[in-house]
């Protein structure tokens, strides 16, 4: 198990102002897009790639063209304001959607949204939410796409809480994490501290 924490400028940059409430969600997608494509350039080092050769204008020449197929889960909502950025880097990758919302009550993860086809359509997942917090939703989406018959699978997020980061990370220990800041904890409604409050509803305005 990995777990990469991108201290890039440019991601601590646009971390910084996505943390900011005076963020409106105009500015607040347009960050989160723009971060999405940093950690998708990261988690797609290890691509699998073939040899194949190009006319140019001038001469043949020799490249690398991606051998797998990518797809992107995002957990519905907030992690679709991930999908575009990702989208960016791999314009080829396919997107499945799985819903998951945590109980206010338990802050346990229920799933009501799965449309994932009988066999696999993919060879590695991304899976896309920007906050890993108690960690519930990000090992029950890693479960499904498990069972699903993915076994090559990342997750990209923008922030973790330590006690969600160990829970996923001792459930699924081969799953690669990629994040741009792990805070500081919990507090007792289940949010991260400091972190950036609700990502949905300040990427959609409901807050």
């Amino acid at each position: 198990m990995a777990v990469h924490c991108l201290q890039h400028p440019l991601v601590q940059h646009k971390l910084t102002l996505l943390r900011s409430v005076e963020t409106p969600p105009k500015l607040f997608r347009e960050l989160l897009r723009e971060v999405s494509a940093l950690l998708a350039y990261e988690a797609t080092r290890a691509l699998r790639t073939t040899t194949v050769t190009v006319q140019t204008p001038l001469a043949p020449a020799r490249g690398e063209v991606l051998a797998e197929r990518l797809g992107l889960v995002p957990i519905l909502r907030a992690g679709l304001g991930m999908v575009d950025g990702v989208w960016s880097v791999v314009p080829t990758a396919e997107v499945w959607h799985i819903g998951l919302y945590r109980d206010d009550r338990t802050l346990r993860p229920v799933a009501y949204y799965n449309k994932l086809p009988d066999q696999p359509t993919v060879d590695r997942c991304l899976v896309l939410d920007p906050m890993l917090a108690t960690g519930g939703s990000a090992v029950a989406a890693v479960d499904i796409l498990k069972r699903w018959g993915v076994r090559q699978i990342a997750f990209l997020g923008l922030i973790a809480a330590p006690e969600g980061l160990q829970r996923l990370t001792t459930t699924h220990p081969e799953v690669e994490v990629y994040l741009a800041a792990i805070d500081e904890r919990l507090n007792e409604r289940g949010f991260i501290v400091p972190g950036l409050g609700d990502a949905g509803d300040r990427l959609f305005g409901t807050g």
